[in-house]
């Protein structure tokens, strides 16, 4: 038993089949992509991309065991390419004795610097090992692409309430030291609210409130219980969590609140914390987008073009860069009718499925189209006064829905004004 108090509950249930694994049905329920890969006994290199806890190594690790394959891992925090050429030189040796190349695990593969990168492109294209990536990052923006065109991207999700719940029931009545104790999940809305959908976290959870009753043989899990032990140790389930991910939140939801103060503070303890300028950058640029919008076009300009300066920089003058664009963006007017449109419209494709193009909308490259009346009737805009003349750009089924909702502030509503003198009745603006 003393080695199993040795280890973090995460690590002592960490599963070993994908039976026992839980959540990412997409990738690895009944007839998903990666449980045939693996079922068929062939893989090829991937990247899994995901937010933390869900599950990314677990499944790694499952792979490697139940095709037999030898498994090196590497995280890209503390591995150069002196690492990655050595495990490379291994993986030859070991094709003597077993012809199925091992499986290279690269833990946060965001972090590799395009010169570790390069030192694996031979090593996948070839066959030699088998590529499993994880990142919590953008693969497109991270990944350089001769590698990335090598490897297929699956995307993890954050675990459903259901899958934590499931996973929270079956740890305390199986894991060894848990289930010598009566635990009961009396209330679960504070321990899923804390997890935010990411198991470690859960698990954490409940190890800091198990550890507090330790001298208790039975412990009842209410809201307010794991709210104050999480008050008294707000670290202690994942502190690296906390920096990278809670701070990135309240960042956001300070420029979003439009206060300059609270955005520059976090801006602040990311800086100090030693986060990677880059994701601060991103970040800023989609709130440019997402949460400023059209109320203030600039915003994405000033976001991109910072962007390109901590690229072409670097430390310590990009602080000063990020800190102008932070304050600019928590300054500015805020719409999100944007981010809105987009999702409303990809709701409605999701429920109206591949409503055919207009004919009328069509190109018409050869003589059988032309005769199928393909782009019969389009007007072309710039034939008419002002640019512009009314006709359907949208299918049938949906005709006249709006999708973009301006909303109010001066410069949609500048926007809002020339639909109406174009449309008329036509649209509700």
């Amino acid at each position: 038993m003393s080695d199993l108090l040795i280890q973090p509950l995460a690590e002592r249930v960490r599963p070993k089949t994908l039976d026992e694994y839980v959540g990412q049905k997409h990738l690895v329920g009944e007839n998903a992509i990666l449980r045939k890969m693996i079922e068929s006994g062939r893989i090829s290199s991937f990247i899994l991309w995901g937010p933390p806890g869900v599950g990314k190594t677990t499944l790694a690790g499952i792979i490697a065991k139940k095709l037999e394959r030898s498994f090196f891992t590497l995280s890209a925090i503390s591995s150069g390419v002196k690492d990655v050429r050595e495990i490379i030189d291994k993986a030859k040796s070991a094709r003597l004795f077993n012809p199925e190349p091992p499986i290279l695990f690269i833990d946060e593969i965001h972090r590799f610097s395009k010169a570790q990168q390069d030192s694996l492109l031979g090593a996948v294209e070839q066959g030699i090992v088998i590529l499993i990536g994880a990142t919590t990052e953008n693969p497109s923006f991270e990944v350089i692409t001769p590698l990335l065109s090598r490897c297929q991207v699956y995307v993890l999700k954050h675990q459903e309430d259901a899958d934590l719940l499931e996973l929270a029931q079956r740890v305390i009545q199986e894991d060894k030291i848990l289930k010598e104790k009566k635990i009961f999940l009396d209330e679960t809305e504070s321990l899923l609210r804390f997890a935010g959908g990411d198991a470690r976290k859960l698990l954490n959870i409940i190890e800091l409130v198990v550890n507090a009753e330790e001298n208790s043989d039975e412990i009842h899990f209410t809201n307010d219980k794991v709210t104050e032990r999480l008050q008294e140790n707000p670290n202690a389930y994942d502190k690296n969590g906390e920096m990278h991910y809670d701070i990135i939140s309240a960042f956001i939801k300070s420029i979003r609140g439009s206060d300059p103060d609270g955005a520059i503070y976090w801006l602040a303890r990311m800086v100090d914390g030693g986060e990677d300028p880059k994701f601060i950058a991103r970040r800023l640029v989609i709130s440019a987008a997402e949460d400023i919008g059209l109320a203030n076009p600039n915003a994405l300009l000033l976001a991109n073009a910072c962007f390109d300066a901590i690229h072409k920089i670097g430390w310590p003058e990009g602080r000063i860069v990020l800190a102008e664009t932070t304050v600019y963006l928590a300054t500015s007017p805020k719409s999100n009718s944007a981010y809105l449109s987009i999702d409303y419209a990809l709701g409605k494709v999701k429920e109206t499925g591949n409503l055919p193009v207009p004919l009328h909308l069509r190109n018409a490259p050869t003589k059988l189209m032309e005769k199928l009346d393909y782009g019969k009737g389009y007007k072309y805009s710039h034939d008419y006064p002002g640019h512009f003349v009314k006709q359907e750009f949208l299918p049938e089924k949906l005709s006249k829905t709006q999708f973009w909702i301006p909303q109010d502030n001066p410069a949609e509503n500048k926007l809002t004004e020339r639909m109406k003198s174009l449309w008329g009745s036509h649209k509700n603006y």
